[in-house]
């Protein structure tokens, strides 16, 4: 790839980047959460109850990061704490009914994200698109 090539690349990303987090930024900023409490949601949505070293490990923060956060939407009743029935030494955190539904909810506007941005793509190029995804999530 020559310099100018690498050049575009990054300014690319770069916009794609500020494209996302605008728009997340916006949806989130009406449901009177934080980027960070919805991340907590979104990945608890998809995997169910995580331990809470896990839930860190995934959104790329400490424990003690995460406690704040997780005592935040345990007060709003989105969130709750259970002892692991298979090691006594962890917590498991897993979301309420009521953030099961700000899941669902948030969930639908990324799926609604997602139509809009491939939606000049053919398959071919969608599949392409969502393997380099894989690829680049498995490295960064």
């Amino acid at each position: 790839m020559s310099p100018e090539q690498k050049n575009d690349l990054a300014q690319l990303i770069v916009e794609f980047y500020e494209k996302l987090s605008s728009w997340e930024h916006g949806v989130v900023r009406g449901t009177g959460l934080t980027p960070t409490q919805m991340h907590v949601i979104e990945i608890l949505g998809a995997n169910n109850a995580l331990r809470m070293k896990e839930l860190a490990q995934r959104m790329g923060v400490t424990t003690g990061s995460l406690t704040v956060v997780a005592d935040k939407l345990e007060q709003r009743g989105l969130l709750r704490r259970r002892p692991n029935d298979t090691d006594r030494r962890s917590i498991l955190v897993e979301l309420t009914e009521n953030g099961k539904q700000r899941f669902a909810e948030h969930d639908k506007l990324h799926m609604d994200l997602t139509r809009d941005i491939v939606a000049d793509l053919s398959s071919e190029e969608s599949a392409l698109f969502a393997e380099c995804l894989r690829k680049i999530n498995r490295n960064f």
